[in-house]
């Protein structure tokens, strides 16, 4: 390749422009319509359209810029083969790419990768190997095999060329809608963000262009504030397709210099985006498919926009169908159309009863109790709102005028993915114990270690597992500990190398199950 697709010199928006006019996308990938979304857009009050990249041969926009890439090389390289690191949509791509082209294409993916994924990279033509237990391992033996074998390594979106073919989309959304106002973008890596940003901003500098993050996985965020691209010490594992520490060195240069704005959405807001897709479309997005509605859903609200032509990608449809699980309970806390509370009601006969024509007759979703002494009762309660917030916080008032004291919980990440399925009790003596939440990726023998790991050494008070059918598992658990203690569980911990967070402060803890 030439010094310009190696990406050795920093690239102008026109050299990129070329570069976009220029890709041969179209000998495997599809122009995909720009849908719109009439219930959303009536709800919302703008027009809001959909780009279906979930239309494409893989189900992903990463196809344009792997096969871009790949399209690119010599004849020499073509001939040694290309190598690529992933667990998700870019291995796809890369996979039908290649056999496109004739080439050998190997993809090394975690030992954690779910089968279904493992057997569609099959499926298109590419050769797996399986090596590590996450992807940093994945992508270092990768670049040992590139090194050794002469394979030309190829990026998920931190190369020109990869940028080049993700930016083939905002071309299609110009001759789709060439009148739109905003266009929202995804961000993991950044290659679709940057490859949109700089298209959008040498044709139509008018219309803006916002990326959107999940709030626990910003690594765009974090460079912007830093100035530069920063290591994020984890990320949510909900979203996948964006669960990326670093975002690229080019996709950051181009992401700061093209983009209009930026917006973090919540889990929640990302589940009740794939139900709005799948409302106005039938179609089912993976959470990141659907992360850049979320973000055109909470910016419009904030910037209180309204008769503005919005679009937006539906990046990937490579969804764990199991995982829909989550998806569907907690949508209606995304959309502020349910509220969570604990509150302390007396310990009588009929006193549910009164709490209930409290709230003035709105509909319970969930009511959780448990017998715990003669005087006050804690429960756990959903209500359904109509109106978001303001409702939520009118029936706050009026509990607590009513007598009730009470404790917003739906905000409460442990309430609602532990908390919620635990009420019932609390030790019956008090007890040095500290509590943690862990998130692990969910492979055979994974739950199996937390607990060899941690579990033989002390006391365990109290214990949840959840896992809704995504590719990790959620563990909440309690041990006895004394302060002479902490040192070494501490070191167990680095030991188990999890992601883990610290929840003995935690309300809802408090409320229901600590003495």
């Amino acid at each position: 390749m030439s010094d310009e697709q190696s990406g050795s010199e920093c690239q102008s928006g026109a050299d990129y422009l070329r570069q976009i006019l220029r890709a041969p996308i179209y000998e495997v990938a599809s122009v995909t319509p720009l849908q719109d979304m009439p219930r959303l857009s009536e709800r919302i009050h703008n027009q809001v359209q959909l780009k279906r990249e979930d239309r494409q041969p893989v189900h992903s926009f990463k196809l344009r810029g792997a096969y871009n890439m790949v399209s690119s090389l010599d004849e020499q390289q073509k001939a040694a083969g290309v190598i690529a690191a992933s667990a998700g949509n870019h291995a796809q791509g890369m996979a039908l790419s290649g056999t496109k082209l004739g080439i050998k294409t190997i993809i090394v993916m975690p030992k954690t990768t779910p089968d279904i994924k493992v057997d569609a990279v099959r499926s298109f033509g590419g050769e797996v190997v399986l090596h590590g237990s996450n992807f940093d391992e994945a992508k270092a033996e990768a670049e040992r095999l590139s090194a050794l074998h002469g394979y030309t390594f190829v990026p998920p979106f931190d190369h020109p060329l990869v940028i080049a073919g993700q930016g083939t989309i905002g071309m299609e959304m110009l001759q789709q809608n060439g009148h739109l106002d905003y266009i929202f973008v995804p961000v993991g890596g950044g290659g679709l963000a940057a490859g949109v940003a700089v298209l959008i901003k040498q044709l139509m500098p008018e219309i803006k262009v916002i990326a959107v993050e999940p709030e626990d996985s910003a690594c765009l965020k974090a460079a912007l504030d830093a100035g530069e691209p920063v290591v994020l010490d984890q990320v949510s594992m909900f979203a996948d397709g964006v669960a990326v520490k670093r975002i690229g060195d080019e996709t950051f240069r181009l992401c700061q210099k093209y983009l209009d704005g930026h917006v973090c959405v919540s889990s929640d807001e990302i589940c009740a985006a794939v139900k709005d897709i799948f409302e106005d479309t039938r179609a089912i997005a993976e959470p990141s498919g659907a992360l850049a509605l979320a973000g055109l859903k909470k910016y419009a609200e904030q910037q209180q926009l309204k008769d503005q032509k919005l679009a937006t990608v539906l990046s990937g449809a490579n969804t764990n169908f199991h995982g829909l699980r989550y998806v569907s309970e907690r949508c209606e806390l995304g959309e502020k159309r349910e509220g969570l509370l604990a509150v302390t009601i007396p310990e009588r006969q009929g006193a549910f009863l009164e709490f209930c024509n409290l709230i003035g007759g709105r509909a319970v979703t969930e009511f959780n109790y448990r017998y715990g002494d003669d005087e006050l009762a804690n429960i756990f309660v959903g209500v359904r709102l109509q109106n978001g917030q303001q409702e939520l916080d009118s029936i706050i008032k009026d509990l607590r005028e009513g007598g009730y004291p009470v404790v917003d919980l739906s905000e409460d990440e442990m309430a609602k993915q532990h908390i919620r399925y635990m009420i019932g009790g609390k030790p019956s003596k008090p007890m040095n114990e500290r509590l943690y939440s862990f998130e692990f990726p969910e492979y055979p023998g994974a739950l199996l270690r937390f607990l060899r790991v941690l579990t033989t050494h002390w006391n365990i008070s109290l214990f949840n597992y959840r896992n809704h059918g995504a590719d990790y598992g959620r563990v909440l658990c309690a041990f006895e500990l004394d302060d002479s203690d902490l040192s070494e569980f501490s070191a167990h911990l680095r030991e188990l190398d999890y992601q883990y967070k610290d929840e003995s402060a935690n309300p809802a803890y408090k409320f229901f199950l600590s003495k």
